[in-house]
């Protein structure tokens, strides 16, 4: 009898935990029932669907927090829990991972929680580092289920504040597919960075406009969409900067925009392990990005690209500066960047090490790799999109 597992995520917009979960849905669809549970449609839902998967929404699943609308969301889960009866509540995201593990614990299912980046840390209120701590300090203790962490930096801030022990939190790193489409940062023409993020905290959009009006040799685009992209929008209007700034909105071409991009930069004030570094580092980018989170385990400073302080402009406009006049560096940064993703990031690394922790919890024997169908389409992805771009050159 074939295994089901439940995918629990809050939010179908397109981001970081999103594009995680839909490459395990990718991938365990192979060799596992899946289904997929969150609080709206979106970019993740219409991609499930299209992989033939099923999707429950949950209405009362929102990310703020709400005790009459979370205590519904949880009541809503665990109906859904019973209808499918799974063998396994995979959790995603802060809120996701809250209901699911309450839900889980109630039916008596085992459950997983990754953790795409706390919802404490710097730069929130002490009220919701208290709140978040608690809530999460309780959930492991009740749920006793292992947590995963995407970064070296958020498994230390769990054992910093208690939430759970060192056995029982586990750090696999983001992986993503390989992708045919390659950038050539070192070629001529007018450089251009690309910032994929949605406009909303933590991204820190307006830094990286004040820091292009301290230069003038760069363009940036900005792919995303979101709250914030309006005073974004009113910023680069009073710098002047219209004819230098481009804003994308949200793009399922994301890999063919980098492909056209010099260099890539991400601005923000907190994170986990961002998806959109490695899709830059898949491109071959060099990538500037700030020194928070999990960033500085994907970017090798002065190899593949340079850290910056979070919200130092000066430092930013520097490196912006440095690599749209160095041709050479942009190439050899970005040349380090995907060999670092090919050794350390791809999505069957992931995948193999996500499996071991389902072989864990279901009481299956341990696997050493991934299972063949597994395996065999991981590496016939990597194989294909090599191929490709032996064709492309």
């Amino acid at each position: 009898m074939t295994r089901r597992i439940l995918y629990v995520v809050t939010r179908a917009e397109a981001g970081g935990a999103q594009s995680h979960v839909l490459e395990l849905l990718r991938a365990m669809r192979a060799a596992y029932d899946v289904v997929l549970a969150t609080g709206e449609d979106g970019f993740l839902t219409n991609e499930a669907r299209s992989l033939g998967i099923t999707v429950v929404l949950l209405k009362c699943l929102r990310q703020p927090i709400s005790p009459l609308l979370d205590i519904s969301a949880t009541l809503e889960l665990m109906r859904v829990v019973k209808a499918f009866e799974p063998s396994l509540i995979h959790c995603h995201s802060s809120k996701a991972g809250i209901i699911g593990r309450a839900a889980a614990r109630v039916a008596g299912v085992p459950a997983i929680f990754t953790v795409h980046g706390w919802a404490f840390g710097e730069g929130a209120s002490k009220f919701r580092n208290f709140v978040a701590v608690s809530a999460e300090y309780l959930c492991s203790k009740l749920g006793g289920g292992p947590i995963i962490t995407v970064s070296e930096s958020d498994q230390a801030l769990a054992l910093r504040h208690g939430i759970a022990s060192k056995e029982q939190v586990t750090v696999i790193r983001n992986g993503i597919s390989d992708h045919a489409s390659r950038a050539f940062p070192g070629r001529e023409g007018i450089p251009t960075a690309v910032m994929v993020a949605r406009f909303s905290e933590p991204k820190d959009h307006m830094l990286v406009v004040r820091a292009l009006a301290a230069t003038e040799t760069v363009r940036v685009a900005f792919v995303g969409d979101g709250p914030s992209m309006s005073k974004v929008k009113e910023e680069v209007r009073g710098q002047g900067l219209e004819t230098r700034v481009d804003f994308l909105g949200t793009r399922s071409d994301v890999p063919e925009i980098l492909a056209r991009a010099h260099l890539f930069v991400l601005a923000t004030k907190h994170e986990g392990l961002p998806i959109s570094i490695l899709e830059a580092m898949r491109a071959g980018l060099p990538v500037i990005g700030t020194e928070v989170g999990g960033i500085p385990e994907q970017v090798i400073h002065g190899k593949t690209g340079f850290l910056v302080p979070s919200g130092d402009m000066e430092a930013l406009r520097s490196k912006l500066e440095m690599l749209s006049q160095n041709p050479s560096l942009r190439a050899q940064m970005g040349a380090e960047g995907r060999r670092l993703f090919e050794r350390e990031f791809t999505s069957s690394r992931m995948i193999d090490e996500i499996v071991k922790i389902y072989a864990d919890v279901l009481g299956q024997e341990r696997l050493g790799t991934v299972p063949p169908v597994l395996a065999h389409a991981a590496v016939g992805e990597i194989r294909t999109a090599k191929e490709n771009q032996s064709a492309a050159q």
